[in-house]
């Protein structure tokens, strides 16, 4: 049942926020008493916790998955891009920014981890994409990994780009073409160039 309830309450505020869902609104939609959810959660604030850790796991066993599979590093981010957008599906909530305003605990240790997860990651794209040619030699790899990590979370502020001006997968589309050609040598721009030609076609 501990399952069950992180399941749904993880599809109700990736959906509609970590604050606009109560206990009664996850309850409801398992037709269940709250009761039942206090036997395995102490407060809600203890149910966030457990759904923003078994998302993040989720997402990092997804992510190195698709690593394991040693595509060109362009297309790796691509792939990864892609299943993020899978995963973080709302369009109408901000669940970032509730959590970080009424969870700022919480935030803060998730964003520790994403950051240790999404860093070590750049820097071995970045490290396979320059010994394949596909990144510039004279990349500085800590600096532009940090860089993307403060891009990819920055683009995440509603205030900066609100939903109704750039919709999140056009963001991070824009977002990912924008860091590549940033880094990318001539041959890496004719793959670069193929995604981006791909991504058009399948509008």
């Amino acid at each position: 049942m501990k399952d069950k309830i992180i399941h749904k309450a993880t599809d109700l505020f990736i959906t509609l926020g970590f604050k606009s869902v109560t206990m009664d609104d996850i309850a409801n939609e398992m037709g269940i008493s709250k009761k039942t959810i206090y036997t395995h959660f102490s407060n809600k604030t203890a149910l966030v916790k457990e759904v923003t850790l078994s998302l993040f796991e989720t997402i990092s066993c997804g992510i190195d998955t698709i690593r394991a599979q040693e595509k060109n590093p362009i297309e790796e981010l691509y792939e990864i891009k892609k299943y993020m957008m899978l995963q973080l599906k709302n369009e109408k909530s901000s669940p970032q920014y509730q959590l970080q305003k009424y969870y700022p605990e919480i935030y803060d240790t998730l964003k520790g981890k994403h950051f240790e997860k999404m860093h070590a990651c750049t820097l071995i794209n970045l490290q396979r994409g320059i010994s394949q040619g596909l990144y510039r030699k004279t990349l500085a790899i800590e600096f532009v990994a940090r860089m993307y990590f403060i891009g990819v979370n920055g683009i995440k502020d509603g205030a900066l780009f609100p939903l109704e001006k750039f919709p999140k997968a056009a963001l991070f589309e824009e977002y990912l073409e924008y860091h590549l050609r940033g880094i990318v040598t001539k041959e890496g721009l004719q793959t670069l160039n193929k995604f981006i030609k791909n991504t058009v076609h399948n509008a």
